[in-house]
């Protein structure tokens, strides 16, 4: 039996937080509209962007889509590099390779940039699979990158698997496809969020995830 770790990236392996804020900055720029404080920005780490832009920024479908060009603008050539791997996370996926697991990635940030963070930050060694959403919108939602990937993994029956992620989209995509959960708390979701979104095992550090899935495998939990 194969026992699948599907890793979310922003806020759970690394953090996003300066080259997200600052790709949105530079797209509120480029659109001439105000922009709010950076605290403000971090409700932006998690969900997929278009939906982003328009809830918490007010935009329409079509301002949304220019914000997300602009964005990219930015990000693709230096906001996905302006980011930080958490203290602890290379050793945890050192541990869990070496004890039986196999590590995957599932992001809602688009696969191209996700590949180039990951390697540019030597993780992506560490992954079988790095599945991640598509830029041209058709792949989007947590759910839908945890679908793709379970189709390009071919998984043996009794495989287990488990997402690792720090926000309720982690969860709530998990649970649509049918996937056990894991919340980590060093990322930019609080406790409250993810236990409400149903999540029981959490993790506060790094370091705890290869004890804790190790118990819960021999568990069965």
């Amino acid at each position: 039996m194969t026992d699948y770790l599907f890793f979310d990236l922003d806020g759970t392996l690394t953090d996003p937080f300066r080259g997200i804020s600052n790709s949105i900055l530079h797209a509120l720029d480029r659109m001439g509209r105000e922009k709010p404080e950076r605290a403000f920005l971090r409700r932006f780490i998690g969900p997929p962007l278009v939906p982003a832009f328009r809830e918490f920024l007010g935009m329409t479908a079509e301002e949304a889509g220019e914000a997300l060009g602009y964005y990219r603008e930015y990000f693709s050539v230096t906001g996905l590099f302006e980011n930080e791997v958490y203290p602890g996370i290379p050793e945890a996926l050192r541990a869990l390779r070496e004890s039986g697991f196999v590590p995957c990635v599932a992001t809602s940030k688009p696969e191209p940039f996700a590949r180039r963070i990951l390697e540019h930050f030597s993780l992506a060694e560490y992954f079988a699979e790095i599945c991640g959403a598509t830029l041209d919108g058709i792949r989007v939602t947590k759910a839908q990158v945890l679908g793709e990937l379970l189709d390009r993994l071919h998984p043996e029956e009794g495989s287990r698997f488990t997402m690792n992620g720090d926000r309720l989209h982690d969860e709530e995509g998990a649970q649509e496809v049918g996937i056990e959960t894991v919340g980590v708390l060093w990322g930019y979701g609080s406790r409250e969020e993810l236990t409400e979104a149903g999540c029981v095992l959490l993790a506060e550090r790094p370091e705890e995830l290869p004890g804790l899935l190790d118990i819960r495998r021999t568990s069965g939990r």
